[in-house]
């Protein structure tokens, strides 16, 4: 290659890097451009803040917010190793809702496999979100609520529902009030308006649509 060529190869490498940074930074930075004020009052809402990085309306910024607390209900359905992604989403979600506040005690952890146990696993006790391995989602820090075979459509629609056995412990129930904001994250196998549970069954939007009732 000539110093002309290799020239030119530095300058494009260079230009890519900046704008990948640019890319990286301007949602932190100027979050008005990705989110509409709308967004960013929704969100600012659901966590119970006044604003996310920049201002927003400051008549709905002064109006007080009516929710109590924040929950989270973060559900892998996905069993077998092949599916690992599938666990390695759902841990980034976990350590991302805590990253905003929201402790274990109100965070209802389900994971159909055990990526980190798994015996095909080349770093026992871990789960990495790239081949990097620059963060460990599993950690020593993780609490699993519901694991392997306590994932199934019943339970998880219990939950949602309150209408789990009196033997279930409190750390295994969602103890909220009707004044508490609840996100659920789901991820797995599915299709158009179904989620699949393990290969073995399946939950429909409409299951879920009568747990709001």
């Amino acid at each position: 290659m000539h110093a002309k060529q290799r020239r030119v190869v530095r300058v494009v490498t260079l230009v890519v890097a900046l704008f990948a940074i640019v890319l990286g930074v301007l949602p932190y930075g100027l979050p008005e451009i990705f989110i509409s004020e709308d967004q960013r009052a929704s969100l600012a809402n659901f966590f119970g803040q006044e604003s996310l990085h920049s201002p927003v309306n400051p008549e709905r910024a002064s109006q007080p917010s009516t929710h109590t607390n924040n929950w989270a209900v973060l559900l892998c359905t996905s069993k077998f190793w092949f599916n690992y992604r599938h666990m390695a989403n759902t841990l980034g979600m976990y350590r991302t809702v805590k990253r905003l506040g929201v402790p274990d005690s109100h965070i209802i952890l389900m994971l159909a496999e055990d990526a980190a146990c798994n015996a095909r696993n080349p770093f026992p006790g871990s789960v990495w979100p790239s081949m990097n391995k620059d963060l460990d989602l599993y950690g020593d820090d993780v609490q699993v609520d519901y694991r392997g075979y306590e994932v199934t459509v019943p339970n998880f629609l219990r939950l949602l529902t309150g209408r789990v056995p009196a033997h279930i412990p409190r750390s295994k129930r969602l103890n909220t009030d009707e004044r508490s904001n609840i996100f659920l994250y789901m991820t797995g196998h599915g299709g158009n308006g179904f989620l699949k549970f393990q290969d073995s069954e399946e939950v429909s939007a409409m299951d879920l649509g009568k747990t709001r009732s």
